[in-house]
């Protein structure tokens, strides 16, 4: 039951928090910033649009947004949130939910293509090329994890007997982590330094590039995707920065989790505030850097087998 509420809340919160991101970026400005509700009227106002589609255009155009959506949302399904028993869990569930971005990206890259327009094209091959990048860090990391906890599954790495922390010698370790799936989940969802979603220059752009044809309810779908995605990330590292050795009830854990999950919004929009974008040459060393720190911590999680 309680896994089933955990996860009704984060449907629920999942477009409030990105206007967490949007206050900070205007708190560093000097501005007022939108309402934190800016989200739900946004998908509200795309929902009651209707969507456009070019006649150059096949149904894997409409069916790009959906499976999108779809795949992001299911991966929720898979996660701890709050610490809490995900709702569906086994071992080897980590895989699948690279796999379920994976496909996801694919539908989207497609979606892209299937319009014939070269920004969008330009747009899927530069996703395409740095998901690549992303995704060795990701299954660095998982390698890492299935040496430390030795479970092939989200709830067990957070929500099991021997639960990841910053407890004991392995603290180390996870700060690398912590930092590399930060760059990471920047890469992912768009955000500066990699990409800018406000962004209105086609030859800059990487994801906004491929939903340039989209509108109305495919549009909603497509960010809709996108939230469940940057929260699926900041819940991730929300996780690996829970305090060692506290033993909470369900509420004071969900309190304390999207506590976490409110820094690592914020630490988001600090982080577009003081840096700018890299240049497109600069992406991929930024990504390989991400795996470089997960991978100095697997060598240093070898090491101590060694020893």
């Amino acid at each position: 039951m309680q896994s089933v509420l955990s996860l009704i809340l984060a449907f629920l919160l999942i477009p409030l928090l990105p206007g967490i991101i949007l206050k900070t970026k205007a708190l560093f400005t000097g501005k007022k910033g939108p309402p934190l509700l800016i989200k739900y009227y946004t998908l509200i106002k795309l929902l009651r649009k209707g969507s456009v589609y070019s006649t150059s255009t096949t149904f894997v155009f409409a069916l790009g947004p959906l499976i999108s959506c779809t795949t992001a949302a299911m991966a929720l399904l898979f996660f701890p949130i709050a610490w809490v028993k995900p709702v569906l869990s086994f071992q080897g569930d980590i895989i699948v939910l690279l796999y379920l971005f994976g496909l996801g990206r694919f539908f989207t890259i497609a979606a892209a293509l299937d319009t014939a327009s070269p920004f969008e094209g330009m747009g899927a091959a530069r996703e395409a090329f740095f998901s690549t990048l992303s995704e060795i860090t990701l299954f660095g990391v998982l390698i890492l994890f299935f040496r430390m906890n030795g479970s092939l599954s989200l709830g067990g790495y957070f929500a099991g007997p021997a639960p990841l922390s910053f407890a004991g010698t392995e603290a180390a370790l996870l700060v690398l982590v912590v930092v590399g799936l930060f760059m990471v989940l920047l890469a992912e969802n768009s955000r500066v330094p990699v990409d800018d979603p406000t962004t209105h220059l086609e030859l800059t752009m990487i994801h906004e590039a491929m939903i340039l044809d989209h509108s109305g309810p495919d549009l909603a779908l497509i960010e809709l995707g996108a939230y469940c995605k940057l929260f699926f990330y900041a819940a991730f590292v929300a996780c690996l920065l829970k305090p060692p050795h506290l033993n909470l009830g369900f509420v004071s854990a969900t309190l304390l989790f999207y506590g976490l999950i409110f820094l690592v919004y914020a630490a988001i929009g600090i982080t577009e505030s003081v840096t700018a974008r890299l240049k497109m040459p600069k992406v991929a060393k930024y990504l390989l850097t991400s795996f470089a720190l997960v991978f100095f911590a697997i060598i240093l999680t070898s090491m101590e087998l060694i020893q």
